[in-house]
């Protein structure tokens, strides 16, 4: 069974990813042009339709753990923007109360479990997640996003073989983006194919143009109804490539001209707009570009005006209270 993507998603789908390139555009600019961001900031130009076409598939009990480069999963999954601007910017009305910042966000209210940026790690935390939601019996997918620099870790070899063994309800994403760290994708991987790696663990696995959100959704929202079902873990690899440096201090040097030219010819959201001016659908995005801007404006506007958390409260919350005690 296929799911209908009608009017209305599909204009969902190309407003989340207008809001995630606003967002990372200010991240950016506020990090180069101001110096205004405290710490590293790793931002998702031009994978904006794998976090769009992946978290719109997902049901609302299903889960999220994500990796270093997160901003983009958190905003289609509909955190707030101020919130998670102000987590960044250090501020007590951030998140997580300014001690997260970009590289440690989670939302448990939008069932964001967490950011892990110990590269590989986050499939095993999403594998005890998942594994709770089996022991739970609950209709529910735990969703993990890492890259395909990640996927050379043993640690995503230990979480795809053990959920594959417990049959459990995860879907290993796989952020294919050419780049680990200053390594191209050659380098470190004797495969071109992340995905090739899923029969060996007896799972399904599918390989989808990453820079094409309807073709995400569609083998997002197949994968999810597997692990639903009951029927063990999938991978989907989404093949896309990597705009800017790994972060926002890398410029890059490494990487060839022409092929990043070539990629941006592929740029997914100016592909989505032609698709939907060609259905009808879109007239021109500058109206919704400019709303997803407003949207940004407001973030900053929150976080600026927010505190810094107290110094008194520095050791607050380093450990979790005994089961059953409050505080």
């Amino acid at each position: 069974m296929q799911p209908q993507l009608d009017d209305q998603m599909r204009l969902k789908l190309f407003t989340d990813m207008l809001l995630i390139r606003a967002f990372e555009e200010r991240i950016t600019q506020m990090a180069h042009e101001q110096g205004r961001l405290p710490g590293m900031q790793i931002t998702c130009h031009g994978q904006e339709a794998i976090a769009a076409g992946v978290v719109r598939a997902m049901a609302e009990q299903d889960v999220i753990v994500t990796n270093h480069r997160s901003h983009g999963h958190m905003l289609a999954r509909g955190v707030d923007p101020g919130a998670m601007m102000a987590e960044i910017m250090g501020k007590e009305g951030g998140l997580n109360r300014g001690k997260s910042g970009t590289l440690h966000l989670a939302d448990p209210a939008h069932n964001v479990l967490m950011t892990s940026t110990v590269v590989g790690a986050a499939p095993l935390l999403a594998m005890g997640a998942a594994f709770a939601q089996h022991y739970r019996q609950e209709q529910a997918v735990t969703c993990v996003f890492f890259g395909d620099g990640a996927a050379a870790e043993g640690s995503v070899h230990e979480a795809m073989n053990m959920a594959a063994v417990w049959k459990l309800p995860v879907l290993f994403v796989c952020e294919s983006n050419c780049w680990a760290g200053a390594q191209a994708h050659d380098v470190h991987c004797p495969i071109g194919k992340i995905a090739d790696r899923a029969p060996g663990y007896d799972m399904p696995g599918q390989v989808v143009d990453g820079n094409d959100v309807e073709a995400v959704y569609f083998a997002a929202w197949k994968f999810f109804q597997y692990c639903r079902d009951g029927r063990g873990p999938a991978l989907l690899e989404c093949q896309t490539y990597r705009m800017r440096g790994h972060g926002e201090h890398d410029p890059q040097h490494y990487v060839d001209k022409d092929e990043l030219a070539a990629w941006a010819l592929r740029d997914p959201i100016d592909r989505y707009a032609q698709v939907l001016q060609n259905d009808s659908l879109l007239d021109s995005r500058d109206v919704l570009r400019q709303q997803a801007v407003q949207t940004v404006d407001a973030a900053v506007a929150f976080a600026d005006a927010s505190p810094y958390p107290a110094p008194e409260e520095a050791l607050d919350h380093v450990y979790a209270n005994p089961i059953g005690q409050e505080g």
